[in-house]
């Protein structure tokens, strides 16, 4: 039990303060202040009785020593028992030194042990009690050592109060342990304040107490505040440290450096955090198998590394440690607790595969192939089915040809040899292969000189067989000139025996003939002619004609080749010219370019010879030719023909004599473009007469119903107009305006318009002249003016949709409804009109000229005069006094108008 207290709390051990004192004085100048321990009289081996703060005297010591050898000291200032002792009497005492080499720093503590059985005087006498000077109503620390013997109820401390002097005072506790889990755990004596414990407590479990202590008189007064008590549980070794598993698994692989790490091991202890009782050590106990020595762990982070290079899974793929954790940081008294390490030794590739035999021998039919013939194994020390195990197969040399592969069995590792393109025991009777053997995986041995792959060496001996003919080459050739003589005998296709390397005994006969220009003698395989060849026919390609033939032995096995029959050019074909329509562009043109050709070959044709073949003297008068170069010329005219279709015929004559008349159709057409001249003469007929298609009779009977369309719809449209009511607006002057270039009456003329009518000016006569004026309502402020064939239009936007028609037919007058003007009347609107109308069509189809028709701003109310030209809807017949009294615009138009 480790209960501290200050030395004297106690008043019946003066005697004893004062032979502390004594001892204090007597030490040197450097010692430290003294500690006190209460302890048990009797205490065991290895047994924590205390812990001194020796960082308060030194604060790095470097060297700790106890005087008595019955006590030991640890570096966190934990006091141990190294021998059971008995305090006698009553009390003992050693000293601890303490020094720092770094600056020759010594000190001393003394330390007291006193027997905490020993119970303060109950006795003393109250008058004692109130002779005391200092005031103790104080808060007080307080320790004890958990897992106490004894004996209990057990004296911690003494609680009192200065107000005992004039008072009588009760003393009381609450709090944990009291009145409060864990119950009755402490009590105070009422009149003396002794306080104490009533039974062992574990630190684990409460770590420290919080009482409050209360003084009062026996009539309630309370002369102190509440007196907080705190008790702290000092800590005792224990509680054993734990591994966090009963078994640790690790793997780490072969031939790995020196101070690999491995894992790393954990344990716990509950007892108190930073001290010594919680300060573990880790460490190796034992391993098996036991030699040689392969891992350590470092002693305070369990880290456990390997300690050599040499581990080997082919060896020993498993190792076993027993490891060791201890409190005390170790020492021989600390608590410890064992547990079981399982090391694995991880795979890696270390050995090399390595074929089981040197040599190996194997055999196989010719002109077999797809067939297994050997098999190989190899060994490897290496982890079954891993990578480092597989083996992958090669074929070093001997295999030029491709005739074989090796694979490998997954299953069994073993290496397949197979032929997979046929041998021929007549070429080769034994081939001889080197194969070679690697894993999957690379190997990895650092260092190491050892080429990383095995190699042996397979001899195939090829068995002979009994096969049949050969065609060797399947492609043979023979020469004959076409159009040699029938019946004519030649050499034909051989096979041979590949046994015998000859063809007796071997029979033939013709598989295809396209044309069946040959037949085949069945014991010699030569060919015989029996119709005339000809090596222009259309299915010889490049002058050569295949027969194909079919060879078998006695035994009836065969083989199949072609015969290919080179046919010799003869001259036997003339040059002609492919191209028998010639067309020339009089207006473009004055000849054609003229080109032969002849089937045979280079050297039976060209140069070619052209010349007119016409006896008749007027081709020879019309037509020339001009040699261009040895395949072509120019064929021209002369006089000047008239156009039309000729015939010119013309003879082409090769190298070697041999001609050939081609009639020529020549034909001389106005155009520009030879596609022009074929669109013009297309439809005419033998005898110059034209001869419309279907689709030309077509178009004409449309176009017919499409101008009756248009009749009948100006027809209509016009009665329709002049039968509809006159709605004029009462304000058209700024509708009516048409700006006019023109600033003087321009000269009497007729004007054609592109629309095919004529416009007739003033003072021309009256005849063939027809109009139409349209006056409409406003529409923005603009109006449109039209021409259509025939007639005159002033049209409006639809809106308003009136027409009105000026009908030429009665003579010198127009006609507008009731009214009547004379052409006198708007002789100075009329011309202006007509030179706008014209106009219109002076740009494109699709715009308007544009000056036609401009748009003006309203800027007054109506004119009572209406409007200026004959389009007027006044009703009077004559009412053209309005003229008189024009507004400044209508004014400034007419002097315009009238200037000369």
């Amino acid at each position: 039990m480790a209960a501290a207290r200050p030395a004297g709390s106690r008043s019946g051990v003066l005697c004893r303060q004062l032979l502390l004192t004594l001892t204090v004085l007597t030490l040197a100048c450097d010692a430290c202040k003294k500690v006190t321990l209460h302890v048990p009289s009797k205490l065991d081996a290895e047994k924590f009785i205390g812990r001194v703060n020796l960082k308060e005297c030194v604060k790095f010591p470097s060297l700790i020593h106890s005087s008595d050898p019955d006590f030991q000291v640890l570096k966190d200032g934990s006091v141990f028992t190294t021998n059971a002792i008995i305090l006698s009497p009553e009390k003992r005492s050693f000293t601890i030194l303490l020094s720092n080499t770094e600056n020759q720093e010594e000190k001393e503590i003394f330390v007291l042990l006193e027997d905490q059985t020993e119970v303060p005087n109950q006795t003393l006498s109250k008058e004692k009690v109130l002779r005391r000077t200092k005031r103790r109503w104080a808060p007080i620390p307080c320790s004890m050592q958990e897992n106490s013997l004894g004996p209990f109820p057990l004296f911690l401390q003494q609680i009192q109060s200065d107000t005992a002097q004039n008072y009588t005072i009760y003393y009381s506790i609450r709090g944990p342990g009291v009145d409060q889990e864990p119950l009755n755990l402490f009590y105070v004596e009422r009149d003396t304040g002794n306080l104490y414990c009533t039974r062992p407590v574990d630190r684990e479990q409460y770590e420290s107490f919080e009482l409050i202590a209360f003084a009062s008189t026996p009539d309630g007064y309370t002369p102190e505040l509440p007196l907080p008590l705190p008790i702290k549980i000092e800590d005792e070794n224990d509680n054993y440290p734990i591994f966090t598993e009963t078994t640790y698994v690790f793997t780490v692989f072969e031939n790995c450096r020196v101070g690999s790490t491995v894992g790393q091991v954990c344990a716990t202890d509950k007892d108190e955090p930073d001290t010594m009782h919680t300060r573990l050590k880790y460490s190796i106990l034992e391993q098996l198998p036991r030699s040689p020595t392969l891992f350590s762990m470092h002693p305070h982070t369990g880290v456990i590394t390997t300690s050599s290079s040499q581990l080997d899974r082919e060896l020993i793929d498993k190792y076993q440690l027993k490891i060791k954790v201890q409190d005390m940081d170790g020492q021989y008294f600390g608590l410890q607790t064992t547990a079981t390490c399982i090391i694995n030794i991880g795979d890696v590739n270390d050995n090399m595969p390595t074929f089981t035999h040197p040599s190996y021998a194997a055999s196989v039919e010719e002109n077999t192939v797809d067939v297994e013939i050997l098999r190989v194994t190899v060994e490897d020390k290496d982890l079954v089915n891993t990578p480092n195990w597989r083996a992958n197969y090669t074929i070093l040399k001997g295999n030029e040809n491709g005739n074989f592969k090796i694979t490998t069995d997954p299953k069994t590792n073993e290496g397949v040899l197979c032929v997979v393109k046929p041998l021929n025991y007549e070429e080769t009777q034994q081939v001889t292969l080197q194969i070679g053997v690697v894993n999957e995986a690379p190997y990895s041995l650092e260092g190491s000189s050892r080429s990383a792959m095995s190699t042996a060496v397979v001899t195939v001996n090829v068995q002979n067989q009994d096969e049949g003919p050969e065609c060797i080459p399947p492609m043979q050739t023979v020469r004959i000139k076409e159009n040699v003589a029938v019946d004519t005998r030649s050499n034909g296709y051989q096979a041979y025996d590949p046994e015998t390397r000859s063809s007796s005994g071997i029979r033939y006969r013709k598989s295809n003939d396209p044309k069946g220009w040959v037949t085949v003698d069945e014991n010699s395989g030569s060919i015989t002619i029996i119709r005339n060849l000809d090596r222009e026919a259309e299915s010889i390609k490049d002058g050569i004609y295949n027969i194909t033939i079919l060879a078998s032995d006695q035994s009836g096995r065969t083989c199949t080749g072609t015969l290919g029959i080179i046919l010799e050019d003869v001259n036997d074909n003339g040059p002609f010219i492919p191209r028998r329509t010639v067309t020339i562009c009089k207006t473009t043109m004055s000849s054609a370019e003229i080109v032969a050709v002849d089937p045979d070959e280079p050297i039976n044709g060209p140069p070619f010879d052209f010349s007119l073949a016409s006896s008749d003297s007027e081709v020879q008068r019309m037509w020339r030719l001009a040699k261009i170069n040895d395949t072509a010329v120019r064929l021209s005219y002369q006089n000047d023909p008239p156009f039309g279709p000729y015939v010119v015929p013309i003879r082409v004559t090769d190298r070697l004599g041999l001609s050939q008349v081609t009639s020529l159709n020549v034909l001389l057409c106005d155009c520009i473009t030879e596609n022009d001249c074929t669109l013009r003469t297309g439809a005419r007929t033998g005898n110059g007469e034209v001869k419309l298609g279907k689709w030309a009779i077509l178009a004409i009977l449309l176009g017919i119903a499409l101008l009756f369309c248009v009749l009948f719809t100006l027809v209509c449209g016009a009665s329709v107009a002049t039968k509809q009511p006159k709605v004029l607006p009462d304000d058209l002057t700024q509708q009516n305006l048409i700006v006019s270039n023109t600033e003087a009456p321009g000269d009497d003329k007729v004007v054609y318009s592109t629309n095919g009518f004529t416009t007739h000016a003033v003072g021309t006569s009256a005849q063939g002249v027809s109009g139409a004026v349209g006056s409409g309502v406003r529409s923005g402020g603009q109006e449109t003016i039209e021409m259509v064939k025939g007639q005159q239009t002033l049209d409006s936007y639809r809106g308003a949709g009136h027409h009105h028609t000026l009908d030429s037919s009665r003579g010198g007058h127009v006609e507008m409804d009731n009214c009547r003007y004379t052409y006198s009347e708007w002789s100075f609107t009329q011309p202006r009109l007509s030179e706008k109308v014209h106009l219109c069509n002076q740009e494109d189809a699709q715009k308007r000229g544009e000056d036609y028709v401009l748009t003006y701003t309203y800027e007054g109310r109506g004119s009572t005069a209406g409007s200026i030209g004959c389009c007027s809807e006044r009703q009077e017949e004559d009412g053209l006094e309005f003229l008189d009294h024009l507004e400044p615009k209508f004014r400034t138009l007419a002097e315009t108008c009238i200037k000369r």
